[in-house]
């Protein structure tokens, strides 16, 4: 019994980091340390546009998921350009894609064509957007524009200024 669960396990562990090696899209987020007085962790929105500035997929969301009486989705459209282009018309939490604020780090979001977020992105080029705005902060947006598909991997990067640091975008064929 217990050569079955270590094969199974070995077989889940296997399943779980192959998977991840096959993410064909990545996004790494890195949000600064700040030395200020009063430090509240920023909301974050990704997402993806087309070059008609159109929203195609909105990848992740993060906030105060858990706020009493969903108050934290009131502070959702200090994320400007998320909020106007697609925000306003999601009806929050979105499965998949919001999730709790994040302190200060590097965080990695990985995601696979044909399914969700990206099940709909078809080639053509396109312009990842990273919004970040923080209580008692600033506000930054980053954008990266890229074409889908690509033939070899492909990274690119864009530093931030203030609320956010470095943001890549990772692409493989």
């Amino acid at each position: 019994m217990k050569l079955i669960t270590s094969g199974l396990m070995a077989v889940a562990t296997f399943a779980s980091f192959a998977q991840v090696q096959a993410a064909d899209l990545s996004v790494s987020i890195e949000i600064p340390e700040l030395d200020v007085a009063e430090y509240h962790k920023p909301y974050v929105a990704v997402w993806i546009e087309d070059d008609r500035n159109q929203v195609v997929s909105n990848l992740a969301v993060w906030y105060d998921v858990d706020m009493r009486n969903a108050e934290g989705e009131k502070w959702l459209k200090d994320m400007r350009q998320w909020w106007r282009r697609s925000g306003r018309s999601l009806e929050m939490p979105v499965d998949g894609v919001s999730g709790a604020t994040y302190g200060p780090g590097a965080y990695e979001l990985e995601f696979t064509p044909g399914k969700a977020p990206l099940a709909d992105l078809k080639p053509g080029d396109y312009r990842l957007r990273v919004e970040a705005a923080r209580e008692v902060g600033g506000r930054e947006l980053i954008n990266i524009p890229f074409s889908w598909p690509q033939s070899s991997e492909k990274k690119l990067e864009e530093q931030g200024s203030s609320e956010l640091g470095a943001i890549e975008l990772t692409i493989k064929p």
